[in-house]
C-alpha cells in the first residue's frame, strides 16, 4: 500500500526538476540581486569613505586655522596691552602738557599785563618827552623852517599859477631870457662856423704835410736800402780782401821758406 501511495503522493521527475530549475533560477536571480545590492553597497562605502576622508581633511584643516586664530589672539592681546601701556603714557604726558600749558598761559597773562604797564609807562613817557622837546631851540627853529617852507610852497603855487597866464610877469622874463639865449646861440653858431673853416684848412694843411712826410719817408727807404746794399757790398769785398791777404801771406811765407832753403 506504502508504494501505491508514494507513488500516488509524489509528483511526477519532470515537475519536480522543473522545480528545481524555478528555484534555482529564482536563486540565481536573486543572488544578481544580492551582487547588485552588494556593488551598489560598496559603491556608496567607497562615497562614504571619501566623504569621510573629505571630512577628516577639513577637521585638520580647521583644528589648522583654530591654532592659528590662537595665535593671532595670543599677538592681538600683546598688541592690546602694548596700545593700552602707549594710552597711559600719552594720557600721562597729555595731562603734563595740559598743566605746562595752563603754566604758560598764566605767565603769558602776566607778560601782557607786565607790557600793557611798559606800555602806558611810554606812552607818559613820550608825552612828556614831547612836551620838552617841543620847548627846546632846536624844535623852535625847525618850527620855523617849517613855517619858511610852507612860505615857500604857496610863493611855488603862485608861481605856477603865473606860468599858466600867459600875460604873465613870470612868462614875459622866460620869453626874454629865450630871445637873449637865441641870440648867444646864433653868435655862438657863427663862431663854430669859423672855426670850423679854420679847421678844415688845417687838415688840408695837415693832408699835404703827411703827403709830403710820405714822399720824404719813401725817398729815405730808397736811401737806406741803397746804403745798405753799399754796407754789405763792402762787407763782402772786406772779406774777399780779406782771404786774399791771407793767401798772399800764405805764398809770402812759402816764398821765405824756399828762399831759406836755397840760402
Amino acid at each position: 500500500l506504502l508504494p501505491k501511495m508514494a507513488k500516488q503522493n509524489s509528483p511526477p521527475l519532470t515537475e519536480v526538476v522543473k522545480q528545481v530549475a524555478e528555484q534555482q533560477h529564482s536563486q540565481a536571480s536573486e543572488i544578481e540581486k544580492s551582487k547588485t545590492v552588494l556593488f551598489q553597497l560598496q559603491a556608496k562605502f567607497q562615497e562614504l569613505e571619501k566623504e569621510m576622508n573629505s571630512i577628516l581633511l577639513e577637521t585638520k584643516t580647521t583644528e589648522r586655522e583654530i591654532y592659528l586664530q590662537d595665535d593671532a589672539i595670543e599677538v592681538t592681546k600683546h598688541r592690546c596691552e602694548s596700545l593700552e601701556a602707549q594710552v597711559r603714557a600719552l594720557y600721562s604726558e597729555n595731562l603734563k602738557l595740559r598743566h605746562d600749558a595752563e603754566a604758560v598761559q598764566e605767565e603769558f597773562e602776566m607778560t601782557f599785563a607786565r607790557n600793557n604797564e611798559y606800555r602806558e609807562k611810554i606812552k607818559a613817557h613820550k608825552h612828556l618827552f614831547w612836551e620838552m622837546e617841543s620847548k627846546m631851540p632846536v624844535m623852535i627853529e625847525l618850527a620855523k623852517k617849517k613855517a619858511v617852507v610852507e612860505e615857500l610852497k604857496i610863493k611855488k603855487e603862485d608861481l605856477m599859477r603865473d606860468l599858466q597866464n600867459p600875460e604873465g610877469s613870470v612868462i614875459k622874463e622866460v620869453q626874454e631870457e629865450i630871445t637873449l639865449l637865441k641870440r648867444e646861440i646864433t653868435t655862438l653858431k657863427e663862431f663854430i662856423n669859423k672855426k670850423t673853416g679854420l679847421l678844415e684848412e688845417e687838415k688840408k694843411k695837415h693832408a699835404k704835410l703827411r703827403k709830403e712826410i710820405e714822399v720824404q719817408n719813401k725817398r729815405y727807404d730808397a736811401i737806406l736800402k741803397r746804403l745798405h746794399c753799399q754796407l754789405n757790398k763792402l762787407h763782402s769785398n772786406k772779406r774777399q780782401w780779406h782771404w786774399n791777404i791771407q793767401q798772399l801771406e800764405k805764398k809770402a811765407a812759402d816764398l821765405r821758406k824756399c828762399l831759406g832753403v836755397a840760402e
